[in-house]
């Protein structure tokens, strides 16, 4: 999808009161949906009609929409889970990522490293290996200067 395409689909995701992504949406008979508290709230101070077309209401309750709750939940546990990790924590149990498994080359959490996934795996601190792969893309020169503790050695 491009970004405009993606932009509409977020769009159609976003309560048209509150602006947000909707919770726990309800559906409209001019089928426009919104989060029920905002509905509750618009009702509550205006009569009973769509905020968006102004159609009036039927005096039922409106109806929950399912299939749009889905997605939005989806769409928040994706957004939940990009921003653990932008906080370098684990997507899987929100600890901090203060381990790297030399196995599969990945920042992992205290939980992870006891978990079956990574259970027999060598793991160092993160520091450490960031150290090592520092180290060891390095020149060959750099690296054979420093491993003499020579920083003026002409070993190349």
């Amino acid at each position: 999808q491009d970004d405009g395409s993606l932009l509409q689909s977020i769009e159609d995701l976003t309560c048209p009161v509150c602006c947000d992504i909707f919770r726990d949406p309800v559906l409209l008979s001019c089928s426009h949906s919104f989060c029920r508290s905002c509905l509750k709230k618009c009702w509550d101070t205006r009569p009973r009609e769509c905020p968006v077309c102004r159609r009036k209401a039927s005096k039922c309750p409106p109806l929950s929409n399912l299939a749009l709750r889905n997605v939005c939940e989806a769409l928040q546990q994706v957004r939940r889970q990009n921003s653990l990790e932008e906080q370098g924590r684990c997507s899987l149990h929100g600890e901090k990522l203060k381990l790297f498994c030399l196995a599969d080359e990945q920042p992992i959490c205290v939980v992870c490293q006891a978990s079956k996934l990574h259970k027999n795996h060598d793991c160092s601190p993160v520091e450490e290996a960031l150290l090592d792969f520092r180290l060891d893309c390095q020149p060959p020169c750099e690296r054979k200067r420093r491993e003499s503790n020579n920083p003026r050695s002409d070993v190349c």
